[in-house]
């Protein structure tokens, strides 16, 4: 691109003035065109901390100029980019791997205070799968598409698939796992030679802009990843919705999915969608008991439930259900929530004070439909944290199985509890959702667990364990969790158009 030296970009917008990292509150900037830039107007939104509601950031709200700028980025440096060879980019995968993992306490410790979760699981999830996403994407693509292409001979005449780029590239993400689901699509998508606009949460903006930071450090060529900041109306509806946007990949809510759906489709851009799930997690009388009810725990309540796969509804076989029900709310009272700093930390903060009213709504609820709260409230926790999103883990039970309670995504820490009598019985009862995303069954008898699991309505089951991920397999759900499938040989697929040459021969 010619651009005038005093400009950043062919739009005319103007670098940004970046504050020092650490400094606060920090203002964050647009990424267009390898430049830090500022947005197109005068609005902003403040980043608050989950577990204070204190401001340490602003976002910008950007809006249809600045979503313009990026794809026009973007569009000029995609032909130069998908040129390299699958081996040129996948080593520039590596290199962004490599300089995030010097940055991963960093990363552990503004995930943690952007979401509220643990610093733990922020170390452990968030930071470990940053990295490892864009090495394992790396690897897949040297292996997959590093050599010989794929052929196909016929008696007079030889076929060749050739993967080719789609184009430019829209990435969604939500604000339950920033890094790592910005790193899930970014990795695959510049590999197979997209280049992408990014657009996260505005909720949970700092790691996206760490990544910003560490791609310029590295030297990518300028326009292959761009970020516009904002919100829904003002920067995501304008990106899905672009002429020259290729493909989306989203994941978030269902509704907004709808949207994302709707604007994308009449374009018939590539589309892959991953939404809500309203999953369970199956407990059978003949289960290992103290690994289910750990296991259990921690699909219930992992990230204070703000995870599109954690088990909201837990069935129990009628032979384990007390012993099942007693074990289990020890386990869930004996989990250890506050502070997100404190190493020993195990559940945090809700993202925002809105959706901690909608949890809450949903407890309330809960009751009006005749459900037991069994343990939860609000923990009493010290005078500094008095202004954050804070709910303890709660357990509900008495509520029919078809309650809306039981059946709507709550994606906080509430779960609700049902008892079955046979596996016919917690099939129907595991089905009976909009949605299809996950869920785990809990048995000795792996022959059953297969059985069972092949019969529930969703996307990935896990027996004897959740969210146990090979980054090699499917992943997705059906209904009203998704459309499409990433991750592994699914996401090269998704983000790569394949194109056969049939060579006759004499």
């Amino acid at each position: 691109m010619n651009l005038d030296p005093e400009k950043c970009c062919d739009s005319g917008c103007t670098p940004c003035e970046r504050d020092p990292i650490g400094s606060e509150p920090r203002d964050l900037c647009n990424y267009i065109g390898g430049e830090f830039v500022c947005h197109s107007n005068d609005e902003w939104m403040n980043v608050l901390e989950p577990a204070r509601g204190l401001r340490f950031g602003r976002v910008p709200l950007s809006g249809q100029a600045d979503v313009d700028s990026a794809v026009a980025a973007a569009r000029s440096a995609q032909p130069a980019w998908g040129s390299l060879s699958h081996s040129d980019r996948a080593d520039w995968l590596d290199k962004i791997a490599d300089a995030l993992e010097e940055k991963y306490e960093d990363i552990a410790a503004l995930e943690s205070r952007d979401t509220g979760k643990p610093i733990s699981l922020a170390r452990a999830v968030d930071a470990y799968r940053s990295v490892a996403n864009f090495r394992f994407f790396a690897g897949l693509i040297r292996e997959t598409h590093g050599g010989q292409r794929e052929r196909f001979e016929m008696e007079d005449a030889t076929n060749i698939v050739v993967p080719k780029p789609v184009g430019v590239g829209a990435l969604i993400t939500p604000w339950n796992l920033p890094l790592y689901l910005l790193s899930w699509k970014v990795a695959p998508a510049i590999g197979m030679g997209n280049t992408v606009v990014c657009k996260p949460s505005e909720l949970t903006p700092m790691t996206a802009d760490l990544l910003m930071e560490t791609i310029h450090y590295v030297g990518l060529p300028a326009g292959v990843v761009n970020l516009v900041h904002g919100d829904g109306e003002g920067a995501g509806g304008p990106l899905t919705a672009h002429p020259d946007v290729d493909l989306v990949s989203f994941t978030g809510g269902t509704e907004t999915g709808a949207k994302v759906a709707a604007a994308a489709s009449p374009m018939f851009k590539k589309l892959s969608l991953e939404l809500g799930g309203k999953n369970a997690s199956i407990v059978f009388d003949d289960c290992d008991l103290e690994k289910t009810v750990g296991g259990v725990t921690r699909a219930a309540f992992l990230n204070q439930g703000q995870v599109c796969l954690c088990g909201s509804r837990i069935l129990v076989q009628s032979g384990v259900y007390d012993e099942f029900l007693t074990a289990f709310v020890n386990s869930v009272e004996a989990m250890k929530i506050g502070d997100p700093s404190d190493e020993s930390t195990q559940l945090g903060a809700l993202i925002s004070a809105d959706h901690l009213a909608k949890v809450e709504g949903y407890v309330e609820l809960a009751k009006e439909e005749g459900g037991k709260i069994l343990t939860g409230g609000y923990p009493g926790l010290s005078k500094e944290f008095e202004h954050g999103n804070w709910l303890a883990p709660t357990v509900i039970s008495g509520v029919s199985a078809n309650a809306r309670c039981a059946t709507e995504e709550i994606f906080g820490p509430v779960v609700t509890i049902h008892r079955f009598d046979n596996e016919d019985e917690a099939i129907a009862i595991a089905n009976n959702t909009r949605y299809g995303l996950a869920g785990s069954v809990w048995t000795s008898d792996l022959e059953k667990g297969r059985r069972v699991a092949e019969n529930i309505d969703t996307g990935m089951v896990w027996v004897n364990t959740w969210l146990h991920r090979d980054l090699r397999v499917p992943f997705g759900g059906v209904k009203d969790s998704g459309v499409g499938r990433e991750g592994g040989r699914w996401s090269l697929g998704f983000f790569s158009e394949p194109m056969n040459i049939c060579l006759k021969h004499d």
